[in-house]
């Protein structure tokens, strides 16, 4: 099983070459000027996140002019759509645009929305050489009117040198509140796009990956632990979806690097 691949950057819409996850879904659509794609959800709820630049939206009827704004993932907060599950959309651009398009199956009934940046809560996780800073997108958190029936969403920036993930974590059986049972996608991007991170995936069966993180990569966790690195002089972006029976984030740390998360608030009060 292939658990990392390139994602071609092609104008028009981007399909994975290969998918080990039985629920999670990605595509990566890139317009020019006053181009358009049109499409269905199907049996899917897909979040449409602006990557950069800005689109016209028509949902289901409804239509949402002028979303995004931002130049590239790290130039601010994003903008999103939801789609729910059996509807058509079109989505056309006046000037060039990005969009990752990220989907689970869904029996939710509910109309489309937009998620503007003054909807995206941000914030730091870990300390030290392992801090990173997280935007999140549609979570439950504070979010009870954005619904979705399993799409957990959001994205993380990983400074020049810093580990990210880590404690590298799992999220495999569903054991509340201790883990839940999801599979995750990191999309990535890179700051400048010349760089590279590393990302680390293992599981129980015996299987270790270490793979190069450039600009239009993924890694595809149906389940196993997963940690990712900046080198030096670079900053790498993922944008994290995760997909499952419930929309709780609830993760487990490998046991033996556990020990690094108690660790946290004592380097926060040293200023680390």
């Amino acid at each position: 099983m292939k658990y990392f691949a390139s994602v071609e950057n092609h104008t028009g819409l981007n399909r994975l070459p290969y998918n080990p996850c039985e629920l999670l879904g990605f595509e990566l659509l890139n317009l020019t000027a006053g181009g358009a794609y049109s499409g269905e959800t199907g049996d899917r709820e897909v979040l449409a996140v602006i990557l950069g630049g800005k689109a016209n939206f028509d949902v289901a009827g409804q239509r949402f002019p002028q979303v995004g704004g931002r130049p590239n993932v790290f130039s601010g907060k994003p903008h999103s759509v939801y789609m729910p599950a059996g509807c058509a959309y079109t989505i056309a651009a006046d000037a060039p645009v990005s969009i990752a398009l990220v989907s689970a199956p869904s029996d939710l009934d509910v109309p489309p929305y937009v998620i503007g940046p003054e909807r995206v809560t941000n914030g730091t996780w870990g300390a030290a050489n392992f801090k990173r800073y997280f935007h999140q997108i549609l979570t439950l958190a504070g979010q009870p009117d954005l619904p979705a029936r399993r799409l957990i969403v959001g994205e993380t920036f990983t400074p020049s040198g810093n580990w990210s993930t880590f404690p590298p974590h799992k999220h495999e059986v569903d054991d509340l509140p201790r883990e839940a049972d999801h599979e995750e996608d990191y999309f990535f991007k890179v700051n400048p796009p010349d760089g590279f991170g590393i990302c680390r995936y293992y599981n129980a069966e015996g299987v270790e990956e270490n793979f190069t993180v450039r600009d239009n990569t993924i890694m595809m966790a149906p389940h196993g632990y997963h940690t990712v690195v900046s080198a030096p002089g670079y900053m790498t972006y993922y944008l994290w979806f995760l997909a499952g029976e419930h929309r709780i984030q609830a993760t487990a740390d490998d046991p033996t690097l556990g020990w690094v998360s108690r660790t946290v608030p004592m380097l926060k009060e040293l200023g680390a």
